[in-house]
């Protein structure tokens, strides 16, 4: 039996966010970011199966799953404090973020 192996990207606000996580953190979020690879749907859907956020300690990883071009999108990371906040500006990109997909990668 063969595993899928998604593709993970990520948005330029998640990698300046990343940086500014402590190293123990960042390193949490590697492994958690890792597991994606081959258990995308790992994470609590948000709205929609295809959003969903993983819990890193005391922050929130939020993703983008597209199936079709096997691609595992990372927008964005918050604390809790601002998890609403980060999920509705998300759910307001969704149409830019699928363009982005589909305009590099084909359509889903």
């Amino acid at each position: 039996m063969q595993i899928l192996m998604y593709e993970i990207l990520v948005t330029n606000e998640f990698e300046k966010d990343y940086k500014k996580c402590d190293k123990s953190i960042r390193n949490r979020i590697n492994k958690e970011i890792e597991q994606l690879k081959t258990n995308p749907f790992s994470g609590k859907p948000l709205g929609y199966n295809f959003f969903r956020e993983n819990k890193v300690g005391n922050y929130r990883i939020y993703y983008l799953v597209f199936e079709k071009q096997v691609i595992v999108f990372v927008v964005a990371i918050s604390s809790k404090k601002d998890q609403q906040k980060t999920i509705d500006k998300i759910k307001k990109l969704l149409p830019d973020y699928k363009k982005e997909i589909e305009d590099k990668w084909g359509e889903s």
